[in-house]
């Protein structure tokens, strides 16, 4: 007998390793106290994969599959994966562990000696739900001087001949990108988001979250994730027909109250494996054939999976181990407590917490324009970030969480992911929001208790790291503008960081 380990981010028929099962084999699932708490993840993410894996064990019984699944609350729960193999090997004749190689060096690292420890042969099948493989990634990037997703997406655009005439992109052009920044209008109307209807699982699982996960962050209600596969496939047809058509023009707009915009919300779907990628892009190519939404929005969401996706998986597994480390800047500072609270009279971060405490979920330019913006330009410590960043939103995995939070948002790889820090004053959130509207602070006001935090915090953060950054060809000019300031302006700078650190440190 076979043993076919399944986890909680591997929902999907397609498998590698459930590629060949038969009746005969064992498939393990179990709600494992190590992955829920090595961070405290929020209760909703818990509560979704949770519901999600105990759905996906139901469907493969019904196609007459032998799962043995493990709940939380189960007398016999062994509290780590590999306990639970091994109490399955001492009660069954187990003559091969099958596994697909996990979405973290930590496990991948865990698993690589189970053969060793368990006595029994492992076989460690490549996730080929990704489309590109670990080995195709770094034959990309060997040899280059600089990693830039813009040509790792051409090339999958070229591979899976996504959205090309002949050998030339549709439009005569790759990228959209510059057509994707509008600021959000007065007379936005922002469909509603998805709604999954609760089922009995969520239900029992929302109580065993509220009675073991009581000092996690975040709300459970209200719950609104899809849990199966057909509930995903609704979220994404949704999407494509209510939110695609405006998704490239807003796509990095902010509206206070509106945390959803058009954006998919199908990122957790993708990542615990309930809808695939290829899929999500042929149906939204075929939207743009169908005449259902501009060549902007549809090119701009299919970058983000198959280039962006893609490509954030392969930066991880080229640069670990010692990525997870990096710290370029040398940033220090201790993680502020609205972080956690949202008790903080900068709107636009209060706003954002408070929305990701209730949602498990923010859109990427509220992750990285605000919250990650605040934590560049604060100089906060990488370690803390990430954990932040890992365990408040619920489509968040170390593949795709490490990458994006330490390259793109930090900085803290030293320019592998970005080429220049993504660091910004309080004019681009004035630009591309409405939250400075019911800000006790003044945008407009550059120095001082009632200027924006974000203005003299950014040029505090050139100022600091003026020997590392100073010679990024993509800094010169802010560099140059900051020579041009006079001693007592970059005093005044100085001294309202040093007093808004104080403050922030004092509570």
């Amino acid at each position: 007998m076979k043993l076919r380990l399944v986890l909680g981010d591997q929902l999907s028929t397609s498998l590698a390793s459930l590629s060949d099962v038969g009746a005969d084999d064992l498939i393990l699932m179990c709600e494992v106290k190590e992955e829920a708490t090595y961070v405290k993840h929020h209760k909703k993410k818990i509560v979704f994969v949770f519901s999600a894996m105990r759905h996906f064990a139901q469907m493969l019984r019904d196609q007459c599959l032998n799962v043995h699944y493990v709940t939380y609350d189960d007398p016999r729960n062994a509290a780590s994966l590999r306990g639970q193999v091994e109490a399955l090997i001492q009660d069954h004749d187990i003559s091969e562990i099958v596994l697909t190689k996990p979405g973290e060096f930590r496990l991948l690292a865990d698993f690589e000696t189970w053969s060793d420890h368990l006595k029994v042969p492992v076989e460690l099948r490549e996730d080929d739900r990704f489309l590109a493989t670990q080995a195709e990634f770094a034959a990309w990037a060997e040899g280059r001087k600089q990693l830039r997703m813009e040509y790792f997406y051409r090339e999958m655009r070229r591979k899976y001949r996504v959205m090309m005439d002949g050998p030339d992109p549709i439009g005569g052009q790759w990228n959209f990108d510059a057509d994707n920044r509008k600021p959000p209008s007065k007379t936005l109307s922002v469909p509603e988001p998805f709604k999954a209807l609760d089922d009995a699982v969520v239900e029992t699982v929302s109580g065993l979250v509220a009675r073991e996960f009581p000092d996690h962050f975040g709300d459970i209600h209200p719950f609104h994730f899809a849990v199966t596969r057909e509930g995903a496939l609704q979220a994404l047809e949704m999407f494509i027909t209510e939110r695609l058509a405006l998704f490239g023009d807003y796509q990095d707009a902010m509206v206070q109250g509106e945390p959803w915009m058009y954006h998919s919300h199908i990122g957790l779907y993708l990542n615990c494996g309930l809808l695939t990628p290829l899929e999500c892009i042929t149906r939204t190519e075929a939207a743009y054939h169908a005449g259902l939404a501009p060549l902007n929005a549809v090119e701009g969401f299919i970058r983000q999976i198959l280039g962006w996706r893609e490509y954030v998986r392969g930066i991880y597994w080229l640069k670990m181990p010692d990525y997870k480390s990096e710290n370029a800047l040398g940033a220090s500072r201790p993680l502020p407590d609205f972080f956690w609270t949202g008790e903080t009279q900068m709107n636009c971060v209060r706003q954002c917490v408070l929305e990701t405490k209730q949602n498990a979920y923010a859109h990427h330019i509220q992750r990285l324009m605000v919250l990650g913006n605040f934590a560049l330009i604060a100089g906060l410590a990488p370690y803390e970030v990430n954990e932040w960043y890992m365990l408040v939103y619920a489509d968040a995995y170390e593949w795709v969480e490490l990458p994006n939070v330490s390259g793109m948002v930090l900085f803290a790889d030293g320019g592998v992911l970005a080429s220049k820090p993504y660091a910004a004053s309080g004019a681009y959130i004035k630009k591309m929001s409405n939250y400075c509207d019911s800000c006790s602070y003044k945008v407009s006001v550059k120095n001082g208790p009632k200027a924006c935090p974000f203005n003299y915090l950014y040029w505090d953060f050139i100022d600091r790291n003026a020997e590392t950054l100073h010679g990024n060809p993509r800094m010169g000019f802010m560099y140059k503008t900051l020579a041009r300031m006079s001693d007592e302006k970059r005093e005044a700078i100085a001294d309202d960081a040093q007093r808004f650190f104080r403050e922030i440190s004092s509570k």
